[in-house]
């Protein structure tokens, strides 16, 4: 029933419709109904005349995304169909990194330049820019309200971006970089909900901005390093936001739900709903967490500990884990020397920080602000989601559906389908890098206007010569 009929009408409606004496939702009795079955004497709604296909930007793009276990360097293109085809791409272990921020600045480089490198020998193409994931400087997320006047006329472009300009001078803080501009909607007159105010009759225009930051100087470290490997920072995009890009349907950002980015040394994550990223946060406690764990509690390497997670562990128990028996080489004084265990014993080890991971998350969720709108489904993905059992502890805990996220509509991974949940961000990245953040509306923050005579000298000779 529509939002013209109310309930008060319901039996002049019925009246109208031939429905007297029938009720509306089937009672009592077991009936096969299906949902795609409507009463011949209730019309739906029309279909949609036309479906929207995605235009992607000509040319080919690169993405890197920094992780601190390995680094995915993706070099692509969109296609006419909507898909994005991975030309080539390159696939290392990370050196210099740890939990997500660069600690050593040669071995970053170094790593870097080898990641690159690879992807472009095999696109036979050379990269000179690329968008690259933020993971470093302690990312926040905030939300920001603006107004101005306008004093009873029309709405122009030239008002949105004062607009704009307004709730970024109000999202500046010291010693930060606004890296995403994200319009949630506008009000028009305290009219909510507007998508474009332009041409709008108003006397007041307002908004509410979703800002992610960053600290300066992790950002200064990061552009530097790139050009130390002679490359040129295309874009920055947060680590879940990119991956909710890439794992997520249209439908499911309109709806509402929450993507969980498990990496190696962060987990992060992304709220949409209605279409928007409403709010980023970032946990520092990801899948090298639960490698030391093993490594410690075992008394064996970090390798040794990392096989074992990736072929043996789990998120929960199961019924035959203390029958299979392993062999695990030890470290220190006995490094000769094997001891056998059982799986149950590795993952007593995993499951507690996996919990704790999850409760971190959940604790997020419920501190963001955002009421129902964190309440929908999750989406787990990255390298640390795919261990087995993960769903239904993660539902357990989050007290949300769960699914598993793969990246969709993308061709040419390093990767068989069943492990691509590790290369979601690098995916995204790129469908960003193509185009996909047209449908975000994200608005680069204006560079800060120098003061005093010399440095808007200098100013004007950076920009200008």
């Amino acid at each position: 029933m529509n939002d013209l009929t109310s309930m008060s009408d319901l039996p002049a409606f019925r009246r109208r419709s031939g429905l007297r004496g029938r009720s509306l939702i089937p009672v009592g009795g077991e009936r096969d109904v299906s949902v795609n079955r409507v009463p011949r004497d209730i019309l739906p709604l029309p279909p949609e005349e036309t479906h929207r296909s995605i235009a992607w930007r000509p040319g080919i793009f690169g993405a890197l995304d920094i992780g601190t276990t390995k680094m995915t360097c993706l070099i692509g293109k969109g296609e006419a169909d909507g898909s994005i085809q991975v030309l080539g791409h390159g696939w290392r272990r990370s050196h210099g990194i740890r939990s997500g921020s660069i600690v050593d600045i040669r071995e970053a480089e170094a790593a870097i330049r080898a990641t690159v490198g690879q992807a472009e020998e095999a696109a036979e193409r050379r990269m000179d820019s690329l968008v690259v994931n933020l993971s470093c400087g302690r990312p926040l997320s905030r939300l920001v309200d603006a107004q101005i006047p306008i004093g009873g006329r029309e709405v122009t472009a030239g008002d949105v971006q004062r607009l704009i300009a307004e709730g970024q001078a109000r999202a500046w803080m010291e010693g930060r970089e606004v890296i995403h501009t994200l319009p949630i909607g506008y009000v028009v007159d305290s009219i909510p909900g507007i998508a474009d105010p332009i041409g709008h009759q108003c006397e007041e225009l307002a908004t509410r901005m979703h800002v992610v930051d960053m600290n300066s100087s992790a950002l200064r470290t990061l552009d530097a390093v790139l050009q130390h490997a002679e490359l040129k920072l295309d874009g920055l995009v947060a680590s879940p936001f990119a991956s909710g890009i890439s794992v997520l349907a249209a439908e499911e950002r309109e709806l509402g739900v929450t993507v969980v980015e498990m990496g190696g040394g962060t987990t992060s994550l992304a709220v949409f709903c209605e279409g928007k990223l409403l709010h980023t946060a970032q946990i520092r406690v990801g899948g090298l967490h639960v490698t030391r764990d093993i490594a410690g509690v075992l008394s064996t390497s970090l390798e040794t500990a990392e096989r074992l997670k990736t072929m043996y562990g789990a998120a929960q128990m199961g019924s035959d884990d203390q029958r299979e028996i392993l062999s695990v080489p030890l470290i220190g004084e006995n490094s000769d020397r094997l001891v056998r265990l059982q799986r149950s014993k590795v993952i007593s080890v995993i499951q507690p920080r996996i919990e704790e991971t999850l409760e971190l998350v959940r604790q997020s969720l419920d501190n963001a602000g955002l009421g129902r709108l964190a309440n929908g489904r999750v989406v787990l993905t990255g390298g640390a989601s795919l261990l087995e059992g993960i769903v239904p502890v993660a539902t357990r805990i989050l007290g949300r559906p769960v699914r598993m996220g793969k990246p969709q509509n993308i061709y040419g991974l390093p990767e068989t389908a069943a492990a691509s949940a590790g290369f979601s961000t690098a995916a995204g990245l790129l469908a960003w890098a193509a185009g996909a953040d047209r449908d975000f509306g994200d608005i680069s923050a204006p560079e800060p206007r120098p003061r005093g005579l010399v440095k808007r000298l200098v100013g004007f000779i950076r920009n200008n010569v």
